[in-house]
């Protein structure tokens, strides 16, 4: 099966520099978002540096075999980033350089996810959204549990993660495998998107997709961003969309 995919990053309505960055190489089946940072050093360093580092990967062999890679890959970025805060520290401010990422492999009618802290993949199939990943933060627990719904989740102060790249001695990557259907449409992005545009929201425009081959992807990614626009967009926001033909 063929993929076609479209991605956007802007810096949002308040920023005034763009920590996200994304990675496209549909002919190698690979997609990620890497949202730097915000308030720490080099956040656009530190994503820039993830998604190059990944477009770099020749990704030969089986499946298995390309998680690997992309994993490994990860954790060097890891140690990495790790190394290059040193240059920022003193001894009154320790300094972090590093980023959150949501990466994606497919495989005809496999998908593998690789992620650390809040930026997220969703599957949309036959209109319904469905969420991947889960977010790597204080918040996610009660979530999970009931105690708090998803609209308390995004007003809730979420901005610390608890895992990212180039944030932990040791980094743990997430892995969640699913299956893939012809029509299913997959959306990765930085929470400066789904936080201005809730899941209903997001499932009813995804859903209002056209056409066999591509479902007019750069149109869909083009009134994601601008909606966001037209909200508060307090942050930077980014968002990749690939489908394979029906």
């Amino acid at each position: 099966m063929s993929w076609a995919s479209s991605g956007l990053t802007h810096r949002g309505n308040c920023r005034s520099t763009n920590e996200d960055a994304i990675l496209e190489r549909p002919d190698r089946g690979l997609w990620a978002v890497a949202d730097g940072m915000g308030g720490h050093s080099a956040g656009d360093v530190a994503s820039q540096t993830i998604c190059s580092a990944l477009a770099g990967l020749t990704l030969d062999g089986t499946l298995a075999d390309r998680v690997d890679a992309v994993e490994d890959q990860l954790l060097e970025v890891n140690e990495a980033l790790r190394l290059y805060g040193k240059d920022f520290e003193s001894e009154q401010q320790p300094a972090t350089v590093g980023s959150t990422v949501v990466s994606l492999l497919v495989d005809r009618d496999v998908g593998v996810a690789l992620w650390a802290g809040d930026s997220r993949l969703y599957r949309l199939r036959h209109g319904q959204l469905e969420q991947v990943t889960r977010d790597h933060n204080p918040v996610s627990d009660l979530l999970d549990s009931g105690s708090v719904t998803e609209a308390e989740a995004l007003a809730a102060d979420t901005n610390v993660v608890t895992r990212a790249v180039g944030g932990q001695f040791a980094l743990t990557l997430d892995i969640a495998v699913f299956d893939l259907r012809p029509g299913d449409l997959l959306m990765l992005c930085s929470d400066g998107l789904y936080r201005e545009l809730q899941h209903q929201r997001l499932e009813s425009m995804l859903s209002k997709r056209r056409g066999p081959a591509g479902f007019e992807l750069d149109e869909l990614t083009r009134e994601l961003v601008s909606q966001c626009l037209c909200g508060l967009a307090r942050d930077n926001l980014s968002v990749v969309l690939a489908g394979r033909e029906r």
